[in-house]
């Protein structure tokens, strides 16, 4: 008994160190043998392909075995196969699966002895809980000072604002060349709105939110991160990027920048985010694979409009109060090159070594040869360009005004193309559906939004929709923990 007093004793002092925990080397190798598309997520908790939840439990000391294997289970003889109740691997790692009976109510397994290894091990202190969760009274020295949100917590989820389908102008949908676009079935498209504080979520080609994911304040910019498993949000006059699980729509962490967050642009290849703050001058590296604010880059000016290279080496920005634009070399110790002056940038672009912005009131497109920082040609556009989206060699600009997409080839920088939307509203975003030749173009206005197919350069499809949109993310669909 005095040797697991000195332990739990030991395990307070050193909690800190459970604070951001990192789950020990080989663990992760070791359930993938059996579960190759489990998925450890950066809080700790291991969730199966089948939504089976198991919660870690961190020793005081994490031995180092020189072959990582399991040590015991509960049942006994079990394999990770099986999915025991308790899992202990020989490094003293412990791994407990949480249990839901059929009233929905969550627990771990109530051993009558349970092992040294679970009766001192700690869970990780910036864990999301499983709402409701209860704990038995003979291993509750686990929980440390984590908070267990109470099984009324239901999460973010709450019934979308009737009054929102007043904000747009309900119009007769155009000619639609499909019926059912396959690159939408089993996608849900994330929609903030300048009308509601709260994240509407609409189920594929649905034409109106099922349901909203609520926010204390109204959505500057959201994306949708780890394998579309994670969402952060900024909103307005705050500080914090908000990471939302989405299994479950709960927030299972804020990241503090300290100053307000705005901007979020994605870099898939380094998983990592890059969030704006132009009160501070600043755009913020966060680490995804941990979730933590990793760096933070000083730059020139009140930074907005951010863009990103595709591959990821270079970031763009624009001055809010001088109209520079200034490019920032991600591979290159941070080095910062002011590109020229614009007047009102609406969009950023970087293809084949070459700069593209839209002036959103001169409706032009000026072309920046990056190695030389000279003007290679400035091309008029349609009224009010308003977004950019590369995909292969074409870059797809678009304007609100009379909602028209122009189609530009980068090689000869020359207009190839000029899509009508005929949506009669005002457009707002081009989207392209990941790793699929199909983007969305969204309106504020309109009832509606258009789906293009973007090797045949035309409308597939015009969808009615209930709701204005300021962003949009589209995501797959992925599998809900239990409520």
């Amino acid at each position: 008994m005095k040797k697991i007093l000195l332990v739990l004793i030991l395990m307070l002092a050193t909690a800190t160190g459970v604070m951001a925990a990192k789950i020990p080397d080989g663990v992760k190798s070791l359930v993938k043998k059996d579960y190759p598309k489990a998925d450890f997520r950066f809080d700790g908790v291991l969730i199966l392909p089948d939504g089976t939840l198991y919660l870690p439990l961190y020793p005081s000391l994490i031995k180092k075995p020189e072959v990582l294997e399991v040590k015991a289970t509960s049942p006994e003889k079990k394999t990770l196969a099986d999915k025991p109740d308790v899992i202990i691997l020989n490094n003293d790692f412990v791994l407990l699966k949480v249990l839901i009976d059929q009233k929905g109510r969550k627990t771990v397994v109530n051993m009558t002895n349970p092992p040294l290894e679970v009766r001192t091990g700690l869970l990780p202190q910036d864990m999301l809980v499983p709402s409701g969760l209860t704990i038995p009274d003979n291993i509750k020295g686990i929980i440390g000072n984590l908070q267990i949100a109470t099984a009324l917590d239901a999460g973010l989820r709450v019934k979308t604002e009737p009054f929102l389908q007043k904000k747009v102008v309900t119009t007769k949908a155009g000619k639609n060349l499909l019926s059912v676009i396959p690159q939408l079935q089993n996608k849900l498209l994330y929609i903030a709105t300048c009308y509601s504080k709260n994240i509407q979520v609409v189920n594929g080609e649905g034409h109106a939110p099922d349901y909203a994911l609520a926010q204390k304040t109204v959505p500057i910019d959201i994306e949708v991160v780890g394998d579309d498993k994670f969402m952060l949000v900024t909103t307005f006059s705050k500080t914090f990027v908000d990471v939302i699980s989405l299994a479950d729509e709960r927030v299972i962490k804020q990241i503090d920048l300290t100053t307000p967050a705005e901007e979020i642009v994605f870099d898939k290849f380094s998983n990592t985010a890059y969030v704006s703050s132009s009160m501070a001058s600043s755009i913020y590296v966060i680490d995804l694979n941990s979730m933590t604010l990793k760096q933070k880059i000083k730059v020139r000016g009140t930074c907005e409009k951010l863009s990103l290279s595709i591959d990821g080496k270079k970031m763009f920005y624009t001055d809010r109060k001088t109209n520079d634009v200034w490019a920032i070399e991600l591979d290159n110790d941070f080095v910062i090159k002011n590109i020229g002056k614009f007047p009102n940038v609406s969009k950023i672009a970087f293809s084949q070594n070459k700069i593209y912005v839209t002036s959103r009131t001169k409706n032009r497109l000026a072309i920046v040869d990056y190695a030389t920082l000279g003007l290679l040609n400035e091309i008029e556009v349609e009224a009010k360009p308003i977004d950019l989206l590369l995909y292969k060699d074409k870059l797809y600009i678009l304007s609100a005004q009379n909602n028209v997409v122009q189609v530009l080839d980068t090689a000869s920088d020359k207009i190839t193309d000029t899509i009508y939307l005929n949506t009669g509203g005002f457009s707002t975003k081009i989207c392209q559906v990941k790793n699929t030749n199909i983007a969305l173009v969204t309106d504020t206005k309109a009832g509606k939004y258009s789906v293009l197919d973007l090797d045949k350069n035309l409308v597939l499809k015009t969808t009615p929709l209930e709701i204005p949109v300021s962003v949009i993310v589209v995501a797959n669909k992925i599998k809900k923990i239990s409520k």
